[in-house]
């Protein structure tokens, strides 16, 4: 009974070590991922790492700024932005592995001010809404570049009240940015992602903003050409069960 149970530890200490040498051997899959992904992609990473021994080299910023340097030949592996326009941009080069893009997640545009405000903005009309943000400034992603700031446009425009805002917009470098200039009382307003106003207690949601006054907030994910194995195998777990149960425990909303 002794050597019997004296192998079975044996088996199963060699299984352990086996599971901790790939680990430490595989080569981390680099991911370059939207700002807003920070706290679920990161979660998400730990849950693969820990079912497949393989580590993830996440890398956030802005999309715009990670689908350039992506261009450049920076050497990501799976490409996970917050809209379709600058995915469609790196498909346009020839950069994505074919077949291999897909949306996974969708998010609300919202209007948050600091948790210390009194705040109660509704947002109505374009009227409305200017009267009720006076001559503050408003904190969101670059409009030019940044998909929060372009959603942000494109909502403003459609209610009328671009024109009168946008001399107040502060043009933060990702809607991260966007997020703390509120948290510091540097931004009277901010306009983000429901999911960034849900992670910050220093921020408070004054309310969102129609859904059919900007284009549907996507995240597609894609491989980057000639990148297989390991980083297939994140993508498909970005899509399954256990990482769409961490992504809505975030406030995201899986694609339809």
């Amino acid at each position: 009974m002794r050597k019997w149970f004296a192998a079975l530890v044996a088996v199963v200490l060699g299984l352990v070590a086996g599971v901790s040498v790939h680990a430490q051997d595989a080569k981390p899959v680099v991911v370059f991922a939207a700002a807003s992904l920070t706290d679920a992609l990161t979660e998400v990473g730990i849950a693969f790492t820990k079912q497949t021994g393989i580590p993830i080299k996440p890398s956030f910023a802005a999309s715009s700024a990670l689908a350039r340097q992506i261009e450049a030949g920076a050497p990501a592996q799976v490409f996970f932005p917050a809209d379709e326009e600058w995915m469609d941009y790196l498909q346009g080069k020839n950069l994505l592995a074919p077949g291999s893009r897909r949306d996974v997640l969708a998010n609300r545009l919202v209007l948050i001010a600091p948790a210390s405000s009194t705040s109660s903005v509704k947002i109505s009309s374009g009227d409305a809404l200017v009267k009720a943000l006076g001559t503050t400034r408003i904190a969101t992603g670059d409009p030019d570049s940044v998909p929060v700031g372009k959603y942000a446009k494109a909502a403003l425009t459609k209610l009328g009240a671009w024109e009168q805002l946008r001399a107040r917009i502060i043009p933060a470098e990702n809607v991260r940015s966007a997020l703390a200039f509120v948290a510091r009382g540097e931004a009277a307003y901010g306009i983000v992602y429901l999911t960034d106003a849900k992670i910050d207690q220093k921020v408070k949601q004054v309310d969102t903003f129609p859904a059919d006054s900007h284009a549907p907030i996507r995240y597609p994910i894609a491989l980057i050409r000639r990148n297989e194995g390991d980083a297939k195998r994140f993508v498909e777990f970005v899509s399954g069960p256990a990482a769409s149960a961490i992504f809505e425990k975030y406030g995201f909303s899986l694609a339809r």
